[in-house]
C-alpha cells in the first residue's frame, strides 16, 4: 500500500518526536534505533523509509528542537519581560527534573560534540538563530550588539541546568537555579 506525502510527513515527524524526547532522557548514545521507533509506534522497518542513518535521524532532531524552542520563546511577551520568563522557566525544577521535555543543549552537548558534521552545523545555524532571536529581543534597534552577551548567559544557562541535574541535595539544587537565573539575566541586561 503506497501511503500519501502527508501520511509520510506525519510519520517522520513522530519519529522525529520520539527520537528527540529518547535522546534527551537515555543520550543519543543510549538510546537505539529500535528504541525510538518502538516509542513512536512503528517497526525498525520503518525507519530508513525516513533516515539515511542514525547520524540522519540525529541532526534531524537537533534542528527540530531547536526550532521548536525559538517557537517557544516565540510565545513569550514581547521584549524583556518575556526573556525573564524564559529564563526563569530554562531554570526551573520542572525542566530540571523533566530532561525529556526540555532543552536539547543541556541534555545533549557533550554528545553533539562528538557527533559528525551534519549534526554539528545543524547545531550551530540553530543555536545562532536561537541566541539572535533572544539579542533581537533585547535591543530591536540593534540585535548584533547583544549577541555576545546573549551566548554567554545561554552558555551559563546550560552550565546552571546541567550542574542542578548532577546536585543531589535538592536545596542546593534550587540554590543553583535561582543564582544561574540572576546571573544570566544580569548578563543579558547589562549595558554593552
Amino acid at each position: 500500500m503506497r501511503y500519501t506525502d502527508d501520511h509520510k510527513q506525519t510519520t517522520r515527524q513522530r519519529i522525529i518526536a520520539a527520537a528527540g524526547r529518547r535522546f534527551k532522557q537515555n543520550g543519543i548514545d543510549g538510546s537505539g534505533i529500535a528504541a525510538v521507533m518502538k516509542d513512536a509506534g512503528l517497526t525498525n522497518g520503518a525507519f530508513y523509509a525516513h533516515f539515511a542513518s542514525k547520524d540522519d535521524l540525529v541532526a534531524n532532531v537537533i534542528a527540530d528542537q531547536l526550532r521548536t524552542q525559538i517557537a517557544d520563546l516565540d510565545a513569550l511577551p514581547p521584549g524583556r519581560a518575556g526573556i525573564e520568563a524564559y529564563v526563569r522557566s530554562y531554570l526551573s525544577p520542572k525542566h530540571r527534573d523533566h530532561p525529556q521535555d526540555g532543552c536539547p543543549s543541556a541534555a545533549l552537548l557533550d554528545e553533539i560534540g562528538r557527533c559528525g558534521d551534519q549534526a554539528k552545523a545543524v547545531y550551530s545555524d540553530g543555536t545562532q538563530a536561537f541566541v539572535g532571536e533572544i539579542a533581537a529581543r533585547l535591543a530591536p534597534e540593534d540585535p548584533q550588539s547583544k549577541l555576545e552577551q546573549v551566548a554567554s548567559a545561554f552558555a551559563l544557562m546550560i552550565g546552571t541546568l546541567q550542574l542542578s541535574r548532577a546536585t543531589t541535595d535538592q536545596a542546593l539544587s534550587a540554590q543553583i537555579l535561582e543564582r544561574g537565573a540572576r546571573n544570566a539575566l544580569d548578563l543579558m541586561h547589562a549595558e554593552s
